[in-house]
C-alpha cells in the first residue's frame, strides 16, 4: 500500500458551493447540528432547493456541491430562440408576479435555458454530495 502524502490545497468552487458535513470544524457553528446549507436554485418558473452538506461531499470533492442546475441555452441562443411574451404569459399562469424592466430580460433566464433542476437535485442527492431538505416554490420574479 502506498503512503498517503500531506499536502495543502486551496479549493476554487467557481460554479459550485461549499457543501459542509454537520460537526465538521469548517462547518459555520450556526449549521453544526444539521450541515452547510447548500442552496441550489432554479429558474424564474421552476422550484429552488436547499440541501445540507455530507460527508460524502468532502471526501469526494473537498467539501462541494453545484449551485444551480446549470446552462443548456447560451444567453444568446435563448435570445434568439425563446418568446419574451409567452415566457410572461407562462409565469402569470402558474400564479407567478413577475416585475422586468424589459420583457426581453426573460429569455435568458427562461425555464427552457437551463437544466431540469429537479434533475441536478436527484443527481447530487444520489452522488452523495448534497441531502434535499426543502423544495422552494417561486412566486414572485424581479428582475431589472
Amino acid at each position: 500500500m502506498k503512503k498517503e502524502k500531506k499536502k495543502t490545497l486551496l479549493v476554487h468552487r467557481k460554479g459550485a458551493t461549499r457543501s459542509m458535513p454537520s460537526n465538521h470544524p469548517l462547518t459555520p457553528q450556526d449549521y453544526q447540528i444539521c450541515g452547510q446549507p447548500v442552496l441550489i436554485g432554479g429558474t424564474m418558473g421552476t422550484h429552488s432547493y436547499v440541501l445540507t452538506g455530507t460527508q460524502q461531499a468532502l471526501k469526494e470533492t473537498f467539501g462541494s456541491c453545484v449551485h444551480g442546475a446549470g446552462r443548456s441555452l447560451s444567453r444568446a441562443a435563448a435570445r434568439r430562440s425563446i418568446n419574451a411574451q409567452q415566457v410572461l404569459n407562462n409565469l402569470e399562469k402558474n400564479g407567478i408576479i413577475a416585475k422586468v424592466a424589459n420583457p426581453s430580460l426573460v429569455q435568458e433566464e427562461a425555464d427552457k435555458s437551463y437544466k431540469n433542476v429537479y434533475d441536478v437535485v436527484q443527481a447530487c442527492s444520489k452522488a452523495g454530495l448534497s441531502d434535499p431538505v426543502v423544495r422552494l416554490r417561486p412566486l414572485c420574479v424581479i428582475k431589472g
